[in-house]
């Protein structure tokens, strides 16, 4: 279970306390039964005080994610200065986001129903979400910081990484085998696959690709402008 970093002044334990008080209930009744009320009920302050640090149940949503993001952070962060093996750096990043959210599914799912609602806050290619995009993607591109990489590569990997996450975090949502092995599996397979494939990728006959994918990219707002 994600845990908020500990606060000292009195407005912060109490964000913390709704915030925790939330996500109790999200995981009991579920995001959509909940209601800002049974919040403030449960967290036994005042409906307008749980509106004050939250003015929505998608807020409450935001800030879980934000703490997951932040958490993953720290836990690669910790990792990578302790290795510089390739295959060691990308698994972490990968399944440290699998283990923050293995028992919080539903809420994890809460982003991918607003995937066709681009104005959303909680939309996963929206602008309200484009902070966390931003630091997925520089968790990938940290584990691959100590490979002697072409910098197109260096700018296309982190986000073909952080694409290839997002796909299976959708099937990590309905993977039903224990500890969602099958999907832990796919994406050890993945990884093993792009790491192979990254020998042909650096391949200077393969630059012109690289540099097509980069443009395509770029168009599509998918990559900061140099």
């Amino acid at each position: 279970m994600v845990k908020n970093e500990p606060t000292t002044d009195k407005g912060g334990q109490t964000r913390s306390h709704i915030f925790q008080s939330a996500l109790e209930l999200f995981r009991q009744k579920g995001f959509d039964s909940t209601t800002m009320q049974d919040i403030a009920a449960h967290a036994r302050v005042v409906k307008s005080a749980a509106y004050y640090y939250f003015p929505s149940k998608e807020s409450i949503i935001q800030a879980y994610y934000e703490t997951v993001q932040a958490e993953q952070e720290r836990l690669c962060e910790e990792a990578f200065a302790q290795s510089t093996d390739l295959k060691v750096r990308l698994a972490t990043a990968m399944h440290s986001k699998f283990e923050l959210a293995k028992n919080d599914r539903r809420l994890l799912g809460v982003v991918f129903r607003y995937t066709g609602e681009p104005e959303h806050p909680l939309s996963c290619l929206g602008r309200g979400t484009t902070d966390i995009r931003s630091r997925s993607t520089q968790v990938f591109r940290n584990a691959i910081a100590a490979e002697k990489l072409p910098k197109d590569l260096q700018e296309l990997l982190p986000v073909a990484l952080w694409a290839l996450q997002m796909g299976l975090l959708v099937m990590f949502l309905y993977d039903s085998s224990e500890d969602q092995l099958r999907t832990r599996r796919l994406a050890d397979g993945s990884l093993a696959l792009t790491i192979k494939l990254l020998g042909l990728a650096k391949l200077a006959v393969l630059k012109p690709v690289r540099t097509k994918i980069l443009a395509l990219l770029r168009e599509a707002n998918l990559l900061p402008e140099s």
